[in-house]
Parts: C-alpha cells; sequence; structure tokens
C-alpha cells in the first residue's frame, strides 16, 4: 500500500507548473465543494429524518467514504479532511437557508464545470495529465495535498 508521501510525490509530479499550482488551489476546493452540493440535492428518503436538509445525506455518504481512505493513509490529514468536509457540509446547509434547490443546483453544476475546464487549462499549461487518468484514486488525492502543503507550512509532520 502506498503512503501519504508515496501519493503525494507522484502526484506533485505532474503539479510543478506555478499557474497550473493556482488554478488547482482554487479550483479542487470548488469541485469538492460543487460535488458535495449536487449529491446533497438527490432525493433522500431513504435516509432523512424528515428535515428538509439535514447534514446526513449523499454527500455525507461520500464524505465518510472518503474519510475512510485518509484515515488509512494519515491520522492527521484524516483530521485535517473532516474539518473542511464539516465546513463544505456547513456552507451546502447556508446555501440551502438562502437558495431554493434548483439555484443551488445549478450554482453547483456551473462551479463544477468551470473549474474543470480551469484544471484542464491548468494541466495543458503544465504539459502532463492530470494524475486521475493514471489512477482514479488521485481524484481522493488532490484535497489531501493541497492540505499536506499547509500542514509543512505550518510545520506539521503527518
Amino acid at each position: 500500500m502506498k503512503t501519504i508521501h508515496d501519493w503525494f510525490t507522484e502526484y506533485g509530479e505532474s503539479h510543478q507548473n506555478k499557474t497550473n499550482k493556482i488554478i488547482h488551489w482554487i479550483c479542487i476546493p470548488l469541485i469538492f465543494w460543487s460535488i458535495i452540493a449536487l449529491l446533497s440535492l438527490i432525493p433522500q428518503e431513504i435516509i432523512s429524518f424528515g428535515n428538509d436538509y439535514n447534514f446526513f445525506h449523499w454527500g455525507s455518504i461520500v464524505i465518510i467514504f472518503g474519510l475512510v481512505f485518509y484515515l488509512r493513509l494519515s491520522f492527521k490529514i484524516f483530521l485535517g479532511m473532516a474539518f473542511f468536509s464539516l465546513y463544505v457540509l456547513l456552507d451546502i446547509w447556508l446555501m440551502y437557508r438562502i437558495f431554493e434547490a434548483n439555484i443551488l443546483m445549478y450554482l453547483a453544476i456551473f462551479i463544477f464545470i468551470f473549474s474543470w475546464i480551469l484544471q484542464f487549462f491548468g494541466h495543458k499549461i503544465e504539459g502532463k495529465k492530470p494524475s486521475f487518468v493514471k489512477d482514479i484514486q488521485f481524484l481522493l488525492i488532490g484535497p489531501a495535498w493541497l492540505l499536506g502543503y499547509i500542514y509543512k507550512r505550518m510545520g506539521i509532520k503527518f
């Protein structure tokens, strides 16, 4: 099994260009948010507790599986991703309070498509294919890779 450092090293190979890195710092969190927002919109009678919106929805389930993946790699990365995921869930909950569900859906779709276009543009500048083309698990590594950078700047070993 690859370590978190193995994953980050391999992911970093196709993320050397400064412009591509900046694009990733903006787009990876936006893509994460948009995926969870879209998943939260799926009808959830099976898992609903009778509320219009609660924190437990299909997006929450995806987050739980992602957190298990992170926990297997690094407890500190797991904690950081859990905190970020909670922030995303709270933000989506607030969006439900401000906007109607269809507006949230259109916003999430727009952010998802726009962010992916920028990501592919960044990789064109980089001259390398996105890492997930090689291994789909890199879609989970992207957010953790950003968190790992933050941890390094703060002197936190993971």
